[in-house]
């Protein structure tokens, strides 16, 4: 059955008073009320109008900006809202990875469980490093069918960021992730420039596996058309060992380190 605008519209409206409760910016919780009143005088579908446009019909409705369109296509095409599912806490890495072609609960919960792979970003590099390739049943024509969709999936979230050279550097993101740290909130919503982020402990089954529900700190970043994701951990191995690093990046938190002055020694009494 297809969604309902009431149903799109209530979906907004929750994230509106998650991230009212949550102390974020009172333009931005504006901003998801608006468009579900905007979905809810709407005289027609919200399906009909994204079938027909694309994005840029959604965009073209009122109070519906970048981001909101991005959301109402996610839902009307999953039935899902990610950003909501993180304000709830209930993100799920296999129910993520089993919306890839190709991959189900079984394979997926192998993939979370032996490999570690908990988003999209970490299952793209293991299809190209040869740990995918090392699995029992991931033969070349099943490999690259999971390379294919994992390419246009994550294009359509890293075009704008890379074309733009809007990619944030790690010093910003281990910024947002020591406020974060030092407020000791739930939620954190901050602002850097233009740039918003979300940032929350990890709450994923492999967190609480390993003990690491107060130490990996999940930033969402949301920029006008632009989005990304990362996980800042403390580092347990090689130079950067204690320190806070952004996965994926480590080379250039190794650089930004090498750049900042060490503390000075406190002086022996």
């Amino acid at each position: 059955m297809a969604i309902l605008n009431r149903q799109v519209a209530e979906r907004l409206d929750e994230v509106a008073l998650i991230l009212e409760e949550q102390g974020a910016n009172p333009f931005r919780v504006r901003a998801y009320r608006r468009g579900a009143e905007t979905l809810r005088a709407l005289p027609r579908p919200v399906a009909e109008v994204f079938e027909e446009g694309g994005l840029p019909a959604l965009e073209a409705l009122p109070a519906i900006g970048p981001s909101l369109a991005r959301a109402i296509r996610e839902l009307l095409r999953t039935g899902r809202l990610p950003m909501l599912e993180r304000l709830r806490g209930e993100s799920d890495p296999i129910a993520l990875l089993v919306t890839v072609p190709g991959i189900g609960r079984l394979t997926a919960e192998r993939l979370h469980h032996d490999l570690d792979i908990e988003t999209l970003e970490d299952l793209e590099a293991a299809a190209h490093d040869g740990r995918l390739a090392g699995l029992e049943g991931f033969g070349p024509k099943r490999l690259a069918g999971v390379r294919e969709s994992l390419a246009q999936r994550l294009a359509r979230v890293r075009r704008p960021l890379e074309s733009a050279g809007a990619t944030p550097p790690v010093a910003e993101i281990l910024d947002v992730d020591q406020e974060y740290r030092a407020r000791a909130a739930p939620v954190l919503h901050t602002q850097r420039g233009t740039r918003h982020y979300t940032a929350l402990y990890s709450n994923t089954p492999r967190a609480h596996r390993l003990g690491q529900t107060r130490d990996w700190v999940v930033v969402y970043l949301e920029h006008g058309r632009d989005e990304g994701q990362w996980t800042v951990i403390t580092a347990q191995h090689g130079p950067l060992a204690g320190r806070r690093i952004v996965r994926g990046r480590e080379a250039e938190c190794g650089a930004h380190y090498a750049a900042v002055p060490a503390p000075a020694a406190t002086p022996a009494v």
